[in-house]
């Protein structure tokens, strides 16, 4: 039965991903982690040398290399085959889910050939690891097996104006507070002024009208807190102006994916 055979490969590949960014999630925690030794040669007294172990970094454990490789296989297995059977290869090829597939399916093969090549005559690894980033963009690809997160995309294409609306007011603002509370902060004495520079204030500008307030740079002085007042204001205000239409489109969305799958039973 085709059906059944789907929600198999859907359920194996839904697995492997979750298997995978957990395990590129916990590697990371300092106890999943082990100390990488090297010997370093030192001049000691009476003309002699020594050899000292120096602890350089610390590495994964090696089971986690393994893990991945399982789980990398399963998706480049899956990704040949579904190239394989795909009506319309071009199409297959421009979909965003399935580049993101291939470029995280390439990344992890890349990253063994450069750590065995290049990582150890550089001494780059770090930065080798902040690529391998792009793995856990494989999340999108549970928007295959997803009806939640494909009515969160469809609402996000749909509501794409309101969005740039959104995004070009919030970038408005976020210069405009800045400017006025890193000048406010300069006109009363302020030994201790957090806003050394208008750059510096587009962190506290954003931070503000999100309504995050990590309180790592505040105005001290009345007016630099009557700016950061307007600012929080205009940022409630300026957010929730197109959360309505926004709502609108992932009801309407929501409301034809439940009428599509009682058809469907």
């Amino acid at each position: 039965d085709l059906d059944l055979c789907s929600q198999v490969v859907a359920v194996v590949s839904v697995f492997f991903i979750c298997v995978s960014v957990l395990s590129f999630c916990l590697k990371t925690h300092p106890d999943m982690r082990m100390p990488s030794l090297c010997n370093i040669t030192v001049n000691s007294s009476q003309n002699s040398t020594a050899w000292i172990i120096v602890k350089e970094k610390t590495v994964p454990y090696k089971a986690f290399f393994y893990i991945e490789l399982v789980c990398n296989a399963w998706f480049t297995f899956e990704l040949a085959v579904r190239s394989v059977v795909s009506p319309n290869l071009v199409h297959f090829v421009k979909s965003p889910v399935n580049v993101i597939d291939f470029v995280a399916t390439l990344s992890f093969y890349t990253d063994i050939l450069l750590q065995n090549s290049v990582a150890h005559k550089i001494d780059q690894s770090d930065i080798l690891e902040f690529f391998s980033i792009i793995r856990i963009l494989r999340l999108f690809k549970l928007t295959r097996h997803s009806p939640g997160l494909k009515i969160l995309i469809h609402t996000f294409k749909a509501s794409a104006k309101e969005l740039t609306l959104l995004v070009f007011f919030l970038v408005l603002g976020i210069v405009v507070f800045a400017s006025l509370v890193y000048y406010a902060e300069r006109l009363q004495p302020n030994p201790m002024n957090n806003f050394k520079s208008i750059p510096e204030g587009l962190w506290w500008a954003i931070v503000t009208m999100t309504t995050v307030g990590y309180g790592d740079m505040v105005p001290k002085t009345y007016l630099g807190m009557f700016v950061g007042a307007l600012c929080a204001l205009a940022g409630v205000l300026t957010i929730a102006l197109p959360v309505p239409v926004i709502v609108s489109n992932f009801s309407m969305f929501y409301s034809h994916t439940q009428v599509r799958s009682f058809l469907r039973g």
